[in-house]
């Protein structure tokens, strides 16, 4: 998009300050219809917001550059969870240098009289890097995701005195250093990750996710007193509303018991769990599994099956389908015909990016 290149005399838009603290009415103040488009990737609609990016494109409905950004931003994010990466890469070849005067709010000072820095969402510079790692461009990708971080950390300092704006940098450097951490997972380069992670756990930055990542990691390498340390620190933790603090605490414990091969307390953290939150998928997931190598697979499918029922929308996910579908396979003899009635009611209530080849049929 060339934004020097619009013929644009909108109405100038209302004054705020820092538009991270800044309390706007509602979404679509932000940009065109963003409360629908927001709606639509709730739901899992990404088909239908192509369709509504193509005809506001079409339609010419997109008035102010940052309009243009936005639409492209949730253009590429339906692209990449429809998988559709090579269509992705070429949305985001149409903005240039992403640092670029073109989008920055002081270059229209007409329409963001009260407004400078720039406009490109975060979301946009995440996906700038992730599409390249979509696309089998792992050092590409990994490469931008650091550039993502230097940037974040930029910005944290420049938003030092401004305690709303700097805590949601915070986040989103929680959030690009996760990234970074599960890629170099892939690559078992687990040195790696426990740096990262501890860099930010030294300078006081006790996120109970990343010391129950930290966890994990420890005991995929043998540390299982290092894990068990990491595990406790979460519950000492008090940034998560009770029950998803406890929940995480819980399961934290019952992969340690899995470690000792110790399948029936595992089973119990795990029953505490979806007893205090039925939608805990990955505790649903994981006591099917304990249940499996206690040999008892009817209970096993019997726990997704039911998982399914309840919280659709929250269950159905490619890996606990693929757990259910080889459930099936070793319980029964006729296990196509059944996977194939699981297909069938998928496609009725799956979001448009679940990847309906999982259940192998």
């Amino acid at each position: 998009m060339e934004a020097d290149s619009l013929d644009l005399q909108p109405e100038p838009l209302p004054p705020s300050s820092d538009p991270l603290s800044n309390k706007f009415a509602s979404l679509n103040d932000l940009a065109h219809e963003l409360a629908s488009l927001q709606d639509l990737s709730n739901r899992g609609s990404w088909r239908s917001i192509l369709d509504k990016v193509a005809r506001a494109r079409s339609l010419s409905l997109l008035t102010t550059p940052h309009d243009h950004l936005t639409y492209l931003a949730y253009n590429v994010l339906a692209f990449t969870k429809l998988r559709r990466f090579k269509e992705a890469l070429t949305e985001l070849e149409t903005v240039d240098d992403l640092d670029s005067h073109h989008y920055r709010y002081e270059t229209y000072p007409k329409i963001y009289p009260t407004r400078s820095g720039s406009m490109v969402p975060f979301s946009l510079r995440w996906l700038h890097a992730l599409v390249p790692i979509k696309l089998g461009d792992r050092q590409e990708g990994l490469d931008r995701l650091y550039l993502l971080l230097d940037f974040v950390r930029g910005k944290m300092k420049e938003k030092e005195e401004v305690a709303a704006s700097l805590d949601v940098w915070r986040k989103r450097e929680v959030f690009v250093v996760n990234n970074i951490v599960t890629e170099h997972l892939k690559g078992k380069e687990h040195g790696v990750c426990l740096d990262l992670i501890k860099c930010l756990l030294a300078r006081g930055d006790s996120d109970p996710h990343l010391l129950s990542k930290l966890g994990y990691i420890q005991m995929q390498i043998g540390d299982l007193e290092g894990a068990k340390g990491s595990f406790d620190e979460v519950e000492k933790q008090n940034s998560l509303n009770e029950t998803e603090l406890t929940n995480m605490v819980s399961r934290n414990k019952a992969l340690m018991y899995l470690v000792e091969k110790d399948y029936v307390s595992a089973v119990r953290e795990y029953d505490a769990c979806i007893e205090r939150d039925a939608m805990d998928a990955v505790a649903i997931n994981n006591k099917a599994i304990c249940l499996m190598y206690l040999r008892d697979l009817s209970d096993s499918i019997k726990v997704l099956e039911t998982s399914l029922e309840r919280v659709p929308t929250v269950a159905l996910n490619e890996t606990l389908v693929v757990n259910l579908c080889s459930m099936y396979e070793l319980a029964y003899v006729n296990h196509s015909d059944i996977k194939r009635t699981l297909s069938n009611w998928i496609s009725k209530v799956a979001p448009d990016d679940f990847d309906s080849s999982c259940t192998r049929i």
